[in-house]
Parts: structure tokens; C-alpha cells; sequence
């Protein structure tokens, strides 16, 4: 294998190991924004994986290619209701946020678990047959050096990911909805004065969490597990909340994060067939993402300030 070959095998595995980082990044991104820290996010991708397998094994047969797609969308619309949990615990109730989305992580794998096995009889579903396969993109995959390293072996969620972190920062620094929704994360006061209900765009901040949660866990676990059990989603959200503290609560600087988490995740996975990497104690590859993630929570790269009110409940009238 020489070395071109090898790149193009680590650059596809890091963006398939990325792109559902990305996106539940991404949905942390919009919930501290507006003041919410949101612990939960690896259950709301376990909520996400859950439905988007479970659907996928009940329809495939009738929607054929489309079902990853539709299983997509239901996880994520799934997925942003059960993240309202932790928005009525926080945002109306008050609750401990942190101590809140740690219960979202343990209901959702208790909840998933509890229906796979009244539904399975088993602790794990089958393997789905329709999934996010890796394509060529006809024409840009024949560009010399840069067509296969980008456009060869490379699921369309990938690209996906890439282009709504760019929406989103678009969203958030450039639109009106993105000034009302840092304005209530940075100074809910001053934003409640001004005529912005704050308590309404908490909660769309949250419900969006949980729609990007759902999207990342419905593609990881139709394009990496092919199945949904215990061990499914394992960490991944944690690594995505990791990222979004890592890209310093900016789309793209999580969108980086992720990118940088996926190339650590592709080396512990395909680590053992790359000339240059093989010799390496696979031990060492499988902790890498995870020493990683941790160094950079350490503050190897720099400090990372969240939100001003990011974890303070707001209490319309108190000052």
C-alpha cells in the first residue's frame, strides 16, 4: 500500500468517524448559546441510533434505498422531543442543568435498552441491510490527487455535515435569530428588556440540540455499527461535547474539533491495515481518541469561555 492510497483510506474513515460528531456539536453549540449547558447529548444520539434502527429494520423493505434517509429525519423529529425533557427540567423547573443531562444520558440508554428487548427479545437488533454506503462522486472522484482524497469512498452524510456546520455559523453570526439567541445566552436580562422571550428561544435552542442529536446518532449508527445495542453509541457524545467546547462554542470551530476527533477515531479502527500505523500496539490507537479529547478539555489548545449565562437559570424579573 503506498502512501497516497493510505491517505485515502484515513481521510475516508475521518470524515465517516466525524460527520455525526459534527452534528451533535453542533446541536450543543445552539443549546449553550442560549445559556443551556447540555450534558446530555449522548443520549439524545442514543435516542437518535434507537429509532433511526428500529425503523430502518420495520420499512426497509417497503421504502428500499430511501429508508436511512426517511429513518434520518424520523430520529431527528424523535430525537428533539426527548430532548424537551431536559429543556421543561431546566428551562420551567429550574433544575441543575448538568445533573439534568446526565439523566437524559441514562433514560435514554435505560428507555432504548427497555424497548429493544420488549420489542427483540434480545439485547441488540438485527443488522440493517440499507444504510449509508460509501460512493464516488461521478466526475469529481477522477480529479487528480485531490479526487480521490475527497470525493472517493465517501458517504453523502460526510459532506453534509460539512456544509450545514457552515449554515449554522451563518445562522448563528449573521442572522437575526442567531444576535437573539447569543444575546440570551450572554446577557438574558438586557435581551428580555429589549422585547426577546427568553424562555421561548431557550427552549427552540434545546429542541434544536436534540434534532442535531438525533441526526448524529441516526448516521452513526446507519453508517458505522449497522445496528443498535448497549454499546452503540459509546462515548460519541461525550467526544462531540468535547468538540464544541474545543471549537470554543463557533460551528466551525467544532466542526475542526470533530474533524480532529473522526481522524483519532479512523486511526483506532483502521489503524491495523495502514503500513505506517500497524507496528502500533493497537492498544495505543483504540485509547487515542480518548486522550485526545482529553488533552484538549485540559486546555493543551488554549481556555475556552463559554456563554456568559450558560448554566444560570433565568427567572423572568430577577436581576
Amino acid at each position: 500500500m503506498d502512501f497516497m492510497t493510505a491517505l485515502e483510506i484515513i481521510i475516508s474513515a475521518s470524515l465517516l468517524s466525524a460527520a455525526p460528531l459534527i452534528f451533535t456539536a453542533l446541536g450543543g453549540v445552539f443549546s449553550e448559546r442560549s445559556g443551556v449547558v447540555n450534558i446530555g447529548l449522548e443520549g439524545l444520539m442514543i435516542i437518535g441510533a434507537f429509532t433511526s434502527i428500529v425503523f430502518n429494520l420495520t420499512f426497509s423493505k417497503t421504502l428500499g434505498a430511501w429508508t436511512p434517509w426517511i429513518a434520518l429525519v424520523v430520529a431527528m423529529l424523535v430525537s428533539g422531543i426527548f430532548a424537551l425533557i431536559h429543556a421543561l427540567a431546566t428551562i420551567s423547573f429550574r433544575a441543575d442543568q448538568t445533573v439534568s443531562g446526565i439523566a437524559i444520558n441514562f433514560l435514554a440508554l435505560g428507555l432504548a435498552m427497555f424497548l429493544i428487548k420488549k420489542i427483540y427479545g434480545k439485547g441488540q437488533t438485527d443488522t440493517i441491510t440499507e444504510y449509508f454506503r460509501q460512493v464516488n462522486i461521478p466526475g469529481l472522484s477522477h480529479i487528480p490527487i485531490i479526487g480521490p482524497l475527497l470525493f472517493k469512498g465517501i458517504t453523502y452524510p460526510s459532506y453534509l455535515a460539512l456544509i450545514v456546520a457552515f449554515i449554522v455559523w451563518y445562522i448563528l453570526f449573521k442572522t437575526p435569530f442567531g444576535l437573539r439567541l447569543r444575546a440570551v445566552g450572554e446577557h438574558p436580562m438586557a435581551a428580555d428588556t429589549m422585547g426577546i422571550n427568553v424562555i421561548k428561544m431557550r427552549y427552540m435552542a434545546v429542541f434544536l440540540s436534540g434534532i442535531f442529536g438525533g441526526i448524529g446518532g441516526a448516521i452513526y449508527a446507519q453508517s458505522i455499527t449497522l445496528n443498535f445495542s448497549q454499546s452503540t453509541i459509546s462515548g460519541q457524545g461525550y467526544m462531540a461535547l468535547a468538540a464544541m467546547i474545543f471549537g470554543k462554542w463557533n460551528p466551525l470551530g467544532a466542526m475542526g474539533a470533530a474533524l480532529f476527533f473522526g481522524f483519532a477515531q479512523s486511526l483506532s479502527i483502521i489503524g491495523n491495515s495502514i503500513p505506517y500505523l500497524k507496528d502500533i500496539p493497537s492498544v495505543f490507537l483504540l485509547i487515542a481518541p480518548y486522550v485526545l479529547t482529553i488533552l484538549a478539555l485540559a486546555g493543551f489548545i488554549g481556555r475556552a469561555d463559554a456563554p456568559k449565562a450558560s448554566g444560570i437559570p433565568y427567572i423572568k424579573g430577577e436581576r
